[in-house]
């Protein structure tokens, strides 16, 4: 006689075991409409699965943000069978939900192509349409291991091999076709819609593995309904729009190359960026108390073995050898334990704390070649990075100092808001529970004194500290984490810092890693795509053009440059014998802020003409004015605050 506890705190008692079909029906027919699946104590579940014994029932209706991963996970199933149906012989692999969709593997003699989606697409409509419903089998191992083999359906059988002895197999029909797959399910294809649309074909190897064979990946995108769909879409073309290698090239900004995978080539343009917001960063840290330092970038593996990074992160890291020394070295992947190593460096009191110690330290991790993008994901990058030696009292003062700090650097950035993640501990982790409690207590309490709102991000904490996520939503809705503080009562243990408290007795700091663009790389890559190329003063590499429009007009163009550069922009002029019209075209595509106009008449009243990008307005000022003018707009935020 299970008794169900509903969301309102209400209870149903039911005679016997009732499924959740049952349940939804007799609460009301509109729930028993609505209602896709279910969560059992958490859990997500079928309708149709057999409620026995007492407990709590929330039902997951379209609207629900657990229903987009349902939707996705059962057209992978529906793409499956039209795939099946369409092109005997085509093994399926895997098929999982993964962020705005899905995706299968398949195994094909002739891989898919693009050119075969409108089929594929048009017969898993008839699909859905059919509304077959979802069924859940339990199989008896070997009989499941047989029967897939014997379809020709080596990969399942694998699948099946492979999992432990302890996992319940689970098939799943939707009419004559099956899969492999834990479920849960909807309650049959019709829930799933039409808002979805196959986008592209991949080379995928079996279970990840280069030594595997070669399968055939479809991507899909699945949403609740059209308008999320043509939402998505529409992002997708705005992102192409604003893809920084894209306009990276069109600005002239970097370049990528096979001799040097995943490091970037940086141009002048694209370094002078670079030092711009890098410059930003240093005056921001000064003013906030922090010290810079510089640590070694190839470092004895010793050092890492008591860090347990070696442990963690050996197979993304670069390895050296010194052959007559008989060492091991490695490109360091991050910065913390060298930054211990200045800490533990003299005997450090308690009057020392908080120390502050940053880093704009370069760093070089394995990435797979697959995995590259761009500036955004490389394999030699600059972080950021900074660690707070404080005493564990310190932690919630310092962290709420954090906070301010990056609420404040974001916006100057053009991002006004953030989301933040509270990451906690991880299965694979370094430190006692009792350590964690701590940490994460601690972290709680920071959090509530700086007022800082999280969501929860269960298990993804570092492996010796919760840490805290800060996430930016950028111009067309997309999310970036960029920004961690972690709490880290480990690494001091393991790296033997201490210091000299009050009580004239040693102890250990409390470590907070802490960044707040992430990569410079990466944060440069967002802010370009942010703002499609076309930067704020401040930020733009060059600044402003002086065009001439006539030839005689170039000795004057040159002047307003010169006069423009001791002003502290980043000036050039442009005195080729083009049309004003191509220079003008030329350098909107370029993203040039500013266009200063020159000719005769501008020549001999020493003014110039001002075009801003976007904008086929002019206005004339005389240069002195001009130059003052976009002086004070190109000052980056914190040198204008500072002036005020």
């Amino acid at each position: 006689m299970p008794n169900i506890t509903l969301p309102d705190g209400s209870v149903r008692r039911f005679e016997g075991a009732v499924t959740g079909t049952e349940v939804a029906a007799a609460i009301g027919p509109g729930l028993a409409k609505a209602a896709l699946a279910m969560k059992v104590d958490g859990r997500a579940a079928d309708l149709s699965r057999s409620i026995e014994a007492d407990c709590r029932v929330v039902f997951v209706t379209r609207r629900d943000p657990e229903a987009l991963e349902m939707i996705r996970h059962d057209t992978a199933h529906v793409l499956a069978e039209a795939v099946q149906s369409l092109y005997p012989g085509t093994q399926v692999t895997i098929g999982p939900s993964i962020e705005n969709g899905f995706y299968y593997d398949f195994a094909r003699n002739e891989p898919f192509r693009p050119e075969d989606f409108p089929a594929i697409e048009a017969r898993m409509r008839e699909i859905v349409a059919r509304r077959a419903k979802f069924v859940r089998e339990v199989w008896d191992r070997d009989a499941a291991i047989a029967f897939f083999a014997a379809r020709g359906e080596r990969y399942k059988a694998e699948l099946i091999r492979d999992l432990p002895q302890s996992e319940t197999i689970t098939i799943y029909r939707q009419g004559e076709w099956l899969d492999l797959c834990r479920g849960p399910h909807m309650r049959d294809t019709g829930d799933i819609g039409g808002a979805f649309r196959l986008m592209k074909v991949a080379g995928a190897y079996w279970r990840g593995d280069h030594r595997n064979a070669m399968l055939t990946r479809i991507y899909g995108t699945a949403w609740r309904d059209q308008k999320e769909l043509d939402a998505h879409l529409h992002q997708l073309e705005e992102a192409e729009r604003r893809d920084h290698r894209r306009i990276g090239r069109e600005m002239d900004l970097f370049h990528i190359q096979e001799e040097a995978v995943g490091s970037i080539f940086w141009h002048p343009k694209g370094w002078k960026l670079y030092r711009t917001v890098e410059e930003y960063m240093r005056r921001r840290l000064d003013a906030s108390g922090y010290d810079e330092v510089r640590t070694p970038q190839l470092v004895d593996r010793s050092l890492w073995e008591r860090s347990g990074h070696w442990e963690k992160y050996r197979e993304h890291m670069f390895i050296a050898t010194v052959e007559d020394e008989e060492k091991t070295l490695a490109l360091k992947p991050m910065n913390c334990p060298c930054h211990v190593q200045i800490f533990r460096h003299g005997l450090r009191s308690y009057r020392e704390l908080p120390m502050r110690m940053a880093e704009f330290g370069a760093c070089h991790r394995y990435e797979p070649s697959g995995a590259l993008h761009g500036i955004m994901r490389v394999r030699g990058f600059t972080q950021d990075d900074a660690h707070i030696f404080c005493t564990e009292a310190q932690i919630a003062g310092e962290t709420a100092r954090f906070v301010e700090l990056l609420r404040s650097v974001y916006a100057d950035f053009g991002y006004e808001t953030f989301r933040v993640k509270f990451a906690d501990r991880p299965d694979t982790r370094a430190g006692e529970d009792a350590v964690w409690d701590r940490a994460e207590a601690a972290l709680r309490e920071a959090c509530a004194m700086a007022g800082v709102e999280y969501e929860l991000n269960p298990g993804e904490g570092a492996f010796y500290g919760p840490k805290l996520e800060f996430v930016l939503r950028d111009a067309i809705g997309r999310d970036w984490q960029c920004g961690t503080l972690q709490v880290d009562f480990v690494l001091p243990e393991r790296l033997d810092a201490e210091y000299v408290g009050e009580d004239s007795a040693r102890h250990r700091p409390v470590m907070l890693h802490r960044a707040i663009l992430g990569s410079f790389e990466r944060f440069l890559g967002i802010l370009i795509e942010q703002y499609a190329g076309r930067f704020p003063l401040w930020l733009a590499p060059v600044q402003v053009v002086v065009a001439s429009i006539v030839s005689d007009a170039g000795e004057y163009a040159e002047q307003v440059a010169a006069a423009l550069r001791a002003g502290g922009l980043e000036a050039r002029a442009d005195t080729r014998n083009e049309k004003i019209n191509a220079k003008v075209r030329e350098h909107s595509l370029a993203h040039v802020p500013v266009l200063a106009v020159v000719g005769r008449r501008e020549a001999e009243q020493r003014s110039v003409a001002l075009r801003r990008l976007g904008s086929d307005a002019q206005e004339v000022l005389g240069l002195a004015e001009a130059v003052a003018l976009l002086k004070s707009e190109a000052e980056a935020p914190d040198v204008r605050r500072a002036g005020r």
